[in-house]
């Protein structure tokens, strides 16, 4: 069977969510004193658009999210019951800081370094899983779910089920840079590989990291096990253009398309593009 092509019982997917990630807005107003443009205000506008959830990397030099962010946007989706609060970021560091207090839906665990501009890489579980373990027990026993980033490892899914982690965010770099090339096709496949296998281990699948309007609806087609997407850079840039409410909206359209691909057999030709 073509491992891109959707089965019936993978059809019946449910819908994938977006959370909107918020870092740009908030590095953008730190560059003045204005509090100008609000990370709360922005947050409202994305879910009022129907956007799933927020997502934030309150990192520790606060360079985009501060603390205080992170508090207001808890009191903000306070009243926003059915919306989802994914806080990412390194537990070694600042993050579980915010989760023992916050305590939002899900926490996504980071292995980025304290100085790297954005996150670049998945977790090594060989040297780092023993130190996890405890942080991942901890965050389950606060009623917090963890989903581990981690790069495209078929081999590593079920090794991330074995810490207690119930998510996996694939981390979509690689998928991005090669798209339209020569090597999206494979790319993609191993993808693919990785989110079955990350399900038949016990995990659900979370996707991030440079997905757009281009490039998401071919993902979302070929992999349905996806039940989150974290949009943050592409997001906030396409919004100068077209304002925030109608990104969101130009997203959940891609999201929506993606499920109307998997009703029909899907491939993709080595331009990266849907084809059936």
């Amino acid at each position: 069977m073509n491992p891109l092509m959707a089965s019936e019982s993978r059809e019946r997917a449910r819908a994938t969510a977006l959370s909107v990630n918020l870092n740009r807005v908030a590095l953008l107003r730190n560059t003045r004193s204005l509090a100008i443009p609000s990370v709360v205000r922005a947050a409202t506008w994305a879910l009022e658009a129907g956007a799933a959830g927020i997502t934030v990397h309150p990192r520790p030099d606060e360079r985009h999210i501060r603390a205080a962010d992170v508090h207001d946007l808890a009191d903000l989706l306070a009243d926003w019951p059915r919306a989802e609060y994914n806080i990412e970021g390194n537990p070694f560091h600042n993050l579980m800081d915010f989760v023992r207090v916050v305590r939002p839906q899900q926490c996504t665990f980071v292995p980025d370094s304290a100085t790297q501009a954005t996150s670049d890489h998945g977790w090594d579980l060989a040297t780092d899983g023993p130190a996890l373990q405890p942080l991942i027990d901890e965050a389950r026993d606060l009623g917090v779910r963890v989903s581990l980033f981690m790069d495209p490892a078929p081999d590593a899914m079920a090794a991330v089920r074995a810490l207690g982690a119930e998510r996996v965010e694939l981390y979509t770099e690689r998928y991005a840079r090669a798209w339209g090339g020569p090597e999206a096709r494979s790319t993609l496949e191993r993808y693919v590989a990785t989110a079955r296998a990350a399900v038949a281990a016990g995990l659900e699948v979370n996707a991030g990291h440079d997905l757009n309007r281009d490039n998401l609806t071919a993902f979302l087609a070929a992999l349905p096990e996806v039940v989150e997407v974290s949009i943050g850079h592409a997001l906030i840039a396409d919004a100068i253009e077209l304002g925030l409410g109608a990104t969101v909206r130009a997203y959940l359209d891609c999201i929506a398309r993606a499920r109307e691909d998997r009703r029909v057999d899907v491939d993709v030709d080595a331009d990266g593009a849907l084809a059936r």
